[in-house]
């Protein structure tokens, strides 16, 4: 079933585009200029501050996400809102392999790999289960929604 507010969502990334960016990024940047503290939910889902290097320009870029917990990694899915391409931060994230997070007043690096086969069934059901819209975000798309997997490799602060 398709949600109304994942088709919401759905056509503000795939129809309003840059505005759905340029929210993204005022929105990481409040969250860091509050600690952590501030704006750290969307419609009553916890999010968090990936920041990642861009794969062109060398330049960290910051995004707001879901947070999604499998034990002690952070599990994401690069839906984009069910757009018909990937969201930049995946592309840089597959490329860099490593990124940096921050949850709440937490900081810490990790190290980035895609899920497959099985792991991935796993963390599709934990994803669903935190966040139903990604189920009707990949009833939306053609492409088959990336889950990443966020493994901790050292604390930053």
């Amino acid at each position: 079933m398709v949600t109304l507010s994942g088709r919401m969502a759905h056509a503000f990334s795939t129809r309003m585009a840059p505005l759905s960016r340029s929210f993204g990024r005022v929105h990481a940047r409040l969250y860091a200029r509050g600690g952590g503290r501030r704006l750290n939910s969307v419609f009553g889902h916890e999010v968090f501050c990936l920041s990642v290097r861009g794969r062109r320009s060398g330049k960290t870029r910051s995004v707001m996400l879901i947070l999604t917990r499998r034990g002690d990694d952070l599990v994401v899915c690069a839906s984009n809102g069910g757009h018909p391409s990937p969201p930049a931060w995946y592309l840089n994230l597959s490329e860099d392999g490593e990124a940096e997070v921050r949850v709440g007043t937490m900081r810490w690096s990790v190290s980035a790999r895609e899920a497959a086969g099985e792991e991935r069934a796993q963390c599709w059901k934990v994803l669903i289960e935190n966040y139903p819209d990604f189920e009707s975000y990949q009833k939306l798309t053609a492409r088959l929604l990336p889950v990443m997997v966020l493994e901790r490799t050292e604390e930053t602060s």
